[in-house]
């Protein structure tokens, strides 16, 4: 096989042409590269603006779009109670720790009870005293209606004074209004003494509710004053529904509707998406670093238990998505700037877009139809089919992603203002 001889770039041309001499067919031979190399260098010159362009494209794929509106937020339980003691004393005993499971009714903690405990001693020989006082003027009331009604038969014989007969009556009716007296005494007293039982059965705190011990507030040995505030000892909660408080900013809550679908994600389980539903949007404001945001909420069930209360949460409200539909990227659209009279109908008022479409290695302007979008990628509704290639906006006088720059002049601005054909 012949093997053409290897022309080194630092040999003079004299050189070349002399050692050509000396055989015709090397000279053949060395016209040829000195050819090729001519053709090289004038291509590098002038054949760039003058080679068919290549744009930088995309194929119109297809698969889903969501428009969302994203917030952070934190994870509560939806039910949950502060347990607090309605008695003050030292809390003598914690039954329960963090995390434990409880049933309504369960003893949780204990305050020391022997304040209460006297009271009500006190309060139950109280009322025994005043018993026995009823039960002795009882006594001389029997006695004195006999006395009066022996001395309201002798006034009628003329057997007895007036005055003796007076005397009866009064002591009669002196023994009915001190035991009147002795009988309301007694009623206060009962009275008291249930007040008293109840504080004394305040000093065990028993479970409100189903649910899980999260907080521990109190300590044992603490001293709880309960004149003014109900001390707080512990808190349950019930960890099998959860509720997302997201804060969204004031510019994003006009987007928002009450059951729209909203998921999460967690800091420690990134990849699992959980869904749920607008609940409610709390119409009063938080002002963080002079930025107005709105707590909205939304519930989520919580069968395996890994949703703990205060986690973080990155938050999705979806205002609108769409799937298995042709997509596009949005450096790929151009709106269309119109004039004129104002649009009749909403169809009207919507946004108009082009793109420019590869047909034949030509660029090509088409009217197309926009549905779901954000920041990234669109739905097209109509006007493109699938793995038709759009070609995307590059920054005007650079290159692209993929290392592309503007063909020509006349190419640096696509339809509706964008970049327009970039090439390689």
């Amino acid at each position: 096989m012949f093997e053409p001889p290897k022309i080194s770039p630092l040999k003079s041309a004299a050189s070349t042409i002399g050692s050509v001499k000396r055989s015709p067919r090397l000279m053949v031979i060395a016209a040829a590269a000195v050819i090729a190399v001519a053709g090289l260098g004038a291509w590098l010159i002038w054949g760039a603006d003058s080679a068919s362009d290549t744009y930088l494209t995309q194929r119109v794929r297809i698969g889903s779009v969501e428009d969302s509106v994203t917030a952070l937020g934190n994870i509560q339980p939806l039910q949950f109670v502060d347990v607090g003691t309605q008695v003050s004393g030292q809390l003598r005993t914690i039954h329960v720790d963090y995390g434990q499971s409880v049933k309504k009714g369960d003893l949780l903690a204990e305050i020391d009870p022997t304040i209460y405990q006297s009271r009500v001693n006190a309060d139950e020989a109280q009322l025994m005293n005043l018993r026995a006082q009823l039960a002795q003027r009882q006594a001389q009331k029997a006695l004195a209606e006999q006395q009066f009604a022996r001395q309201k038969e002798l006034i009628k014989e003329n057997a007895t004074s007036q005055d003796a007969f007076e005397s009866a009556e009064s002591n009669l009716k002196v023994n009915v209004a001190q035991i009147a007296q002795l009988q309301a005494q007694i009623k206060q007293t009962e009275s008291t003494l249930s007040g008293d039982l109840a504080n004394l059965g305040y000093t065990k705190i028993y479970a409100p509710m189903d649910g899980t011990v999260v907080n521990l507030i109190a300590k044992e040995g603490q001293t709880l004053n309960a004149n003014q505030t109900a001390p707080l000892v512990l808190r349950i909660a019930d960890l099998a529904t959860m509720t997302v408080y997201a804060q969204v900013s004031e510019a994003d809550v006009p987007k928002l509707k009450v059951g729209m679908r909203a998921y999460f994600t967690t800091l420690g389980i990134s990849d699992k998406r959980r869904y749920g539903t607008l609940r409610q949007i709390i119409p009063t404001p938080e002002v963080v670093n002079n930025v107005v945001l709105y707590n909205c909420l939304f519930d989520v069930p919580n069968p395996e238990g890994d949703l703990l209360p205060q986690m973080s949460a990155q938050v999705y409200f979806v205002a609108a998505e769409a799937h298995d539909v042709p997509l596009v990227s949005v450096s790929a659209l151009h709106q269309v700037r119109g004039g004129g009279a104002a649009p009749a109908t909403a169809m009207e008022r919507k946004p108009r877009y082009t793109v420019r479409v590869l047909e034949d290695g030509e660029p090509v302007t088409r009217d197309v139809e926009v549905g779901v979008m954000n920041r990234l990628v669109a739905e097209i509704k109509s006007g493109l089919q699938p793995d038709e290639e759009v070609i995307l906006d590059a920054p005007p006088g650079g290159t692209g992603a993929g290392g592309t720059r503007p063909a020509n002049p006349q190419q640096q601005r696509g339809p509706g203002g964008g970049g327009g054909g970039p090439r390689l």
